[in-house]
């Protein structure tokens, strides 16, 4: 492996190899870059047991009058019975050798779970939901917020304001913005964090009946899901969001009039300062157009504003991850690697 690393280090960066192997980097640089010649093997101590005494104290510890004690017992009570083997310590270490030390218990094991890595080239390819919860009138209640966001576009695509979390709320939901917007099977991958609702059967089988992927978040890692948490802090931090709602008719009314607003005057810094509406509506191509001639003439009119260059729009997204994967670039003259993100994150 030392040799791969050598012969392709320049072309793919000694890093990316060494994490791909796996090798440590101290161990490459060791063989490759030797200071002091070979190493030498390291000297036994001379106060170190001999295999014999190993053998002897493994024995010891096999007894079965010491089965269901730890080192330190054992050692204690060879002591008070006048003999002394080793340190217990030392008796930790001969158990390690023999492969002997473990928990008691076995311990839970978490799986490894894989980010997400989902990416939409347009309308309609991407979903991603989730549930936020709103202050109701007094203290301890709250109204429930269920939201359906085309990633690609930011555009919510479907709301519902309930008085508590449900699978067949979401259900319903989900079955009629899917209707609505003309989603026909393989076409979706709607995306969502763990909760409840977005893990439940009623949810899953729905999706499985509409020809629709499903994928999930990490478990507590908020970043998986951007597009819709940056959506609820919109939500929340606009002027007119109240610190509560009187009642479930007066949230509905004010998500009813912000949704239109988040969707059709909105604009998006990660759409070219486009709206939603015209992302998804493919209206922001002829809106870019026309923003190019009003700049042209303003560069016409007094270039000499301009000192870098003549103005350009923002460019519009062509493709939007979530958790875009991480891409190995040619190798930086001191050995490091570009990792070199396909897209913008920003939701």
């Amino acid at each position: 492996m030392i040799a791969t690393i050598v012969a392709e280090g320049p072309r793919l960066g000694v890093r990316a190899l060494c994490e791909a192997l796996p090798v440590p980097r101290a161990t490459f640089y060791r063989h490759r870059f030797p200071r002091y010649g070979p190493w030498p093997r390291r000297a036994r101590p001379p106060r170190a047991l001999t295999p014999g005494e190993q053998q002897h104290v493994l024995a010891q510890l096999h007894a079965p009058r010491f089965a269901d004690c730890a080192p330190g017992q054992v050692y204690a009570r060879l002591v008070d019975e006048g003999t002394y083997l080793c340190s217990a310590r030392t008796m930790y270490r001969v158990l390690a050798a023999a492969g002997e030390v473990r928990d008691r218990r076995d311990q839970c094991q978490h799986p490894r779970y894989a980010a997400p890595e989902l990416l939409a080239t347009g309308a309609n390819q991407l979903w991603s939901w989730d549930i936020t919860k709103l202050r109701g009138p007094s203290t301890w209640t709250w109204f429930y917020l269920y939201v359906l966001l085309d990633v690609f576009s930011r555009y919510v695509v479907g709301w519902l304001l309930a008085h508590r979390e449900s699978a067949r709320m979401a259900q319903h939901l989900i079955a009629a913005t899917v209707a609505r917007e003309g989603i026909r099977p393989g076409q979706l991958t709607v995306h969502a964090d763990r909760g409840a609702a977005m893990t439940s059967k009623p949810v899953a089988f729905l999706l499985a009946d509409l020809g629709i992927t499903k994928t999930h978040s990490r478990p507590h890692v908020s970043n998986d899901n951007p597009y819709s948490e940056a959506q609820f802090k919109t939500l929340k931090y606009h002027p007119s969001f109240p610190d509560r709602f009187g009642s479930y008719e007066d949230g509905r009314a004010h998500c009813a009039d912000f949704f239109p607003w988040s969707n059709t005057e909105h604009r998006h810094s990660g759409l070219g300062w486009h709206t939603p509406h015209a992302v998804h509506h493919g209206l922001a191509a002829g809106q870019r157009h026309r923003r190019a001639a009003v700049l042209a003439a303003a560069y016409a009119a007094r270039p000499e504003r301009f000192v870098r260059q003549a103005p350009v729009p923002p460019a519009l997204p062509s493709a939007v991850w979530i958790n875009p994967p991480k891409l190995l670039g040619p190798a930086e003259d001191d050995g490091s690697v570009n990792r070199v993100p396909l897209v913008s994150q920003t939701p």
